[in-house]
């Protein structure tokens, strides 16, 4: 009986049991950390829709799924509005494919494909406007129904630091009234009263504007026809590259 008492006292606790429980420990402290570092690259807008679908879920309010949010209230979904999807131009640089990218969801999630157009030239990303969506004909003050517009690019435009132009562009039909002597004129007091809102009734820094009224002298489409004549009178909000604004 006292041999086998002395077996049992040999084979009892060695003292280094817990080094399993720790190594479980550091293991899980480590998935742990790297779930954290995966939420912070994460889209801070689409982690907002997640949760704020989760809630609706878990409330029993409507909502089809996390991963379709809420589709019953015509919100867009997550899925399938990543930047991998936003269609792009080729061959632009880093910097003007982030502003591209930006002002395209912004776009798309206010609902302005049918009021707005992005274009990229040389200089930067141009937001582009129909002048009849801003101006009555050979006007130049602001429609009261524009603003509405022009609140949005400005919460856009707020999100840039980059140099801003407006630029004012108009049809081949000569304009001659008691305000304005020519298309150079009206094209240049319409740029001057969208940057007037930006600066006087939103706040924005004056010194990022400039203002451009370039006329007829710079069309985009055929005068000859009428729907040429359409896409020349427009208003373009140009937001500069930073290169470029160096070599100014």
């Amino acid at each position: 009986m006292s041999r086998r008492k002395r077996n049992i006292k040999k084979e009892g606790l060695k003292g280094d049991e817990w080094l399993a429980t720790f190594s479980d420990t550091i293991t899980l402290l480590l998935t742990f950390f790297i779930l954290l570092y995966s939420f912070s690259t994460v889209n801070q807008q689409k982690l907002q829709e997640i949760s704020t679908a989760l809630q609706l879920v878990l409330s029993g309010k409507e909502g089809n799924t996390i991963l379709e949010y809420n589709l019953n209230n015509g919100e867009t979904p997550i899925v399938g509005n990543t930047d991998e999807n936003i269609p792009v131009p080729q061959n632009m640089d880093n910097e003007k494919l982030g502003m591209y990218k930006t002002i395209k969801e912004f776009i798309d999630k206010n609902k302005l494909d049918a009021t707005v157009e992005i274009k990229e030239d040389e200089r930067g990303i141009i937001i582009q406007m129909k002048d009849n969506i801003l101006f009555e004909s050979g006007k130049s003050d602001l429609r009261e129904g524009s603003k509405d517009l022009l609140e949005k690019i400005n919460s856009l435009i707020t999100t840039f630091p980059n140099k801003i132009i407006i630029e004012g562009h108009t049809d081949n039909v000569p304009i001659k009234n008691s305000r304005f002597d020519s298309n150079w004129d009206l094209s240049t007091s319409r740029s001057v009263n969208v940057i007037r809102y930006f600066t006087e009734e939103k706040s924005q820094k004056a010194d990022r504007f400039t203002a451009a009224g370039y006329g007829e002298h710079k069309p985009i489409a055929d005068n000859a026809t009428q729907d040429g004549k359409d896409k020349n009178r427009r208003v373009n909000i140009l937001i500069v590259a930073t290169e470029k604004e160096k070599k100014r």
